[in-house]
């Protein structure tokens, strides 16, 4: 047997596994509220206290406060039938609304009586030998990791890439007019190195819970569902460390991150800059536009500059998280303060004042950056001493979200990009960019309106 091919057993257990999974999840996810009142099926749980809002007019997961823990998942289409991308939205949507209220996609108590009900095809059928019985085994919806465990404050936020609407000059799902105006490919920014691996998708699933293993649990299940229609591309965990209720998270260079993000609960603000407006196609109204960054921080480096360079780097003090010159985190930043020798006291090419609205005229995003730690590799520094040897793979999953990315990440970044003191430690090295569909009342699904339009 040649690589590549597989034995005819295998290749008949597959087709079963994956009708399985769909015919068990379709027809028992889509009545399970009808059947039973929520967390009242076989997998226990805490309650509802820690459950976040599934349905509504935007998606959960921008606007809600951060959780501890972030599982992002992108993922490419390998159907070329647009009624299959259908189904797997509708299959998501409902299995993200069980997810979010602490249950699994499909009541476990049900599970032995949909199998029996359903096709031939939907279970398992294995040969062991010649000489033996043929054996059925039932394989479970719900890979059942998170039975028994809160809600967590999970909330589940879909994305829309590129690819979408055309990929490979291809528009498969007849789609392509209906992309939106905004919806311009990211430039390639000065010091980018991103790797194709590890960026790009055609779907985009985010997960956050304060518990990594609900956060993994929800990608893990969707990504079964997709099993024939859309593969996994990239993914990448992330955290916040938990400093308490009225502090500022730090991020792994030991600053404060996210002091200036704009509030979440002043709508006038969130409108404004976060939420596509009339300018946008009806399915977007009510969305956003997700820009996800994977920023690999060089902390050797780092860890071994002086602490007054590292402050004149991000413009803040590391200890008390304020502006330079400034005695609070939540002081305002004074731009045009200047030393007793006329220098700024924030240096001009400082991350703060790059990034702050007052000098991208006006230009705001929301920021829900979450650190992550995938270990170490080999690499070979570029800066003096040109030091060769193994470092963190650790840094920033920087993530946000904005009303126009053009008015918005690309303004901003821009010079960021170009004049930024922390591109010496930082690098752009992954990511992706999604259109974030509004969000879906009860009986529809993500991204309804896009496909009732095509």
């Amino acid at each position: 047997m040649t690589d590549g091919e597989h034995p005819k057993s295998e290749t008949t257990r597959r087709g079963f596994l994956t009708a399985g999974i769909a015919a068990v999840a379709g027809s028992t996810i889509a009545a399970a509220d009808a059947a039973q009142p929520a967390r009242s099926d076989a997998s226990g749980g805490a309650g509802d206290a820690a459950a976040e809002p599934f349905w509504g007019m935007h998606q959960g997961g921008i606007a809600t406060k951060p959780q501890s823990h972030t599982y992002f998942a992108a993922l490419d289409l390998v159907t070329t039938s647009r009624d299959d991308v259908v189904k797997l939205l509708r299959l998501w949507t409902q299995a993200a609304a069980r997810m979010n209220q602490g249950q699994p996609i499909a009541p476990f108590a049900q599970t032995e009586k949909a199998y029996a009900s359903a096709a031939p095809d939907t279970t398992t059928v294995t040969t062991v030998s010649d000489n033996q019985p043929k054996q059925t085994s039932v394989t479970l919806p719900d890979s059942g990791e998170s039975l028994e465990l809160p809600p967590a404050r999970l909330t589940v936020t879909f994305g829309f890439g590129s690819g979408l609407f055309v990929k490979d000059g291809k528009d498969r799902y007849d789609l392509a007019k209906h992309r939106p105006e905004a919806f311009v490919d990211l430039p390639r920014f000065v010091g980018d190195q991103l790797v194709a691996t590890h960026s790009g998708g055609d779907l985009s699933v985010q997960a956050c819970a304060d518990d990594p293993q609900v956060a993994f649990h929800a990608v893990r299940q969707l990504a079964r569902l997709a099993d024939g229609i859309a593969e996994i591309h990239w993914t990448q965990s992330g955290f916040i460390p938990n400093f308490g209720p009225k502090r500022t998270s730090r991020n792994l260079m030991g600053f404060r991150d996210g002091t200036n993000n704009p509030s979440v609960v002043d709508v006038a603000l969130m409108d404004k800059v976060i939420w596509v407006g009339e300018e946008g196609p009806d399915w977007l109204r009510g969305g956003s536009y997700l820009v996800a960054r994977r920023i690999r921080i060089a902390l050797e480096h780092w860890d071994r500059t002086n602490i007054g360079f590292q402050e004149q780097t991000v413009g803040r003090q590391k200890a008390s998280g304020a502006p330079l010159g400034k005695a609070h985190e939540f002081d305002a930043v004074d731009l045009k303060a200047t030393d007793r020798n006329g220098d700024p006291i924030i240096p001009e090419n400082s991350h703060i004042r790059l990034a702050a609205a007052a000098s991208n005229d006006g230009a705001q995003i929301l920021r829900r950056p979450y650190s992550y730690n995938d270990g170490v590799n080999f690499t070979a520094e570029r800066w003096p001493p040109w030091r060769q040897g193994m470092e963190y793979d650790a840094g920033l999953f920087f993530l946000a979200y904005q009303r126009d990315v053009r008015t918005g990440f690309i303004k901003i970044f821009d010079r960021m990009s170009k004049l930024d003191m922390m591109n010496q430690f930082a690098t752009h090295i992954g990511g992706g960019f999604f259109a974030v569909p509004r969000g879906a009342k009860e009986g529809e699904y993500i991204g309804q309106a896009l496909f009732e339009s095509a």
